[in-house]
């Protein structure tokens, strides 16, 4: 599970073999045996004891800023496996391997995005013609990200146009068949203009930390991207990676929107936007971790959906250094 520390004044300490949590609302505790992380989200204090304790458990501490960004991590300082498959990952990013799999990831984000829109379709009759005409444009898309080869150096710009003319499609998609009073414009960002991107955005973080955690298990260098370049202090491969998840933020927001669940209670206005408070971010951060905790049949295997990020990056550090 995920720990959550999203009460401003909220108290973090260790107690035992458990972690305490004291708030202006109440006092418990959580065994270190059950928490994979800790989100911190607000203005918290928390103790060295806490810190120390969380290390030793291999369990990281993650703080958010308000649009749901990570901005710092406490972790144990030893990157996973071996130093070879960072060197390989500096080796293909301009050779047909390093092609192959960022189109890969690429591929996979737009199938995601076909396959939750015939989902969406199912349950709405009176919008198939529309819906069936966004699937349309996208399966274009996808089809002629199919039909590239070659090296990134070449392909980065055509790929990145293809990908983005497939999200445009799909989220003027996902806006069509939102209540009315939901519908948005586009994707808007830090800050969002809409509640709808409001709740994406947030989700997006709290997956890139999963992401990024998931790369430094498996020995990959999150800061070694292949579409994303390597800029200074930007974690290039950690936004390659995150494009093949981010449907299960989507799928989460979209259903709380579905199901009424969405008020407008749960949003501040800030100047040229809106931020996601205190209840929002419960909500949100409850529903997609329920959503990530299911099982799932994956590659032969049954595993929880949070777990596939963890198996995908293995196997892309395996493939690096076979």
């Amino acid at each position: 599970m995920q720990l959550v520390i999203n009460s401003r004044g909220s108290y973090l300490k260790k107690q035992q073999n458990c972690f305490l949590v004291k708030n202006e609302d109440k006092v418990f505790e959580v065994s270190a045996n059950k928490v994979e992380s800790i989100l911190i989200t607000t203005s918290a204090t928390i103790t060295t004891d806490a810190i120390k304790f969380a290390v030793e458990n291999n369990i990281d501490i993650v703080f958010l800023d308000h649009f749901g960004d990570p901005y710092g991590r406490v972790w144990h300082s030893k990157l996973g496996s071996t130093v070879l498959i960072r060197r390989k990952q500096l080796e293909i990013a301009n050779k047909e391997q390093g092609f192959k799999l960022a189109r890969g990831w690429i591929e996979i984000k737009i199938n995601n995005q076909i396959e939750f829109l015939k989902d969406l379709k199912k349950n709405r009759p009176e919008k198939r013609e529309e819906m069936d005409e966004y699937i349309t444009n996208i399966n274009t898309m996808i089809h002629k990200l199919l039909e590239l080869d070659g090296v990134l150096d070449e392909a980065r710009g055509t790929i990145m146009g293809i990908e983005g003319m497939s999200s445009r499609h799909y989220f003027n998609a996902l806006s069509y068949i939102m209540p009315e009073k939901w519908k948005f414009e586009g994707r808007s960002r830090n800050p969002a203009v809409d509640e709808f991107n409001c709740l994406l955005n947030y989700g997006y973080g709290v997956l890139y930390s999963m992401v990024e955690k998931a790369c430094i298990l498996s020995g990959l260098d999150p800061y070694v991207g292949f579409m994303h370049t390597d800029n200074y202090n930007k974690k290039s491969l950690v936004f390659d990676l995150i494009e093949m998840y981010r449907i299960h933020v989507d799928r989460t927001v979209v259903n709380l929107f579905s199901k009424r669940k969405v008020k407008e209670e749960y949003f501040d206005k800030i100047p040229n936007g809106l931020s996601l408070n205190k209840e929002g971010k419960a909500l949100l951060i409850q529903s997609l971790n329920e959503a990530l905790d299911q099982s799932i049949g994956y590659h032969g295997r049954n595993i929880k959906i949070r777990n596939t990020i963890q198996y995908d990056c293995h196997k892309i550090a395996n493939e690096l250094i076979k």
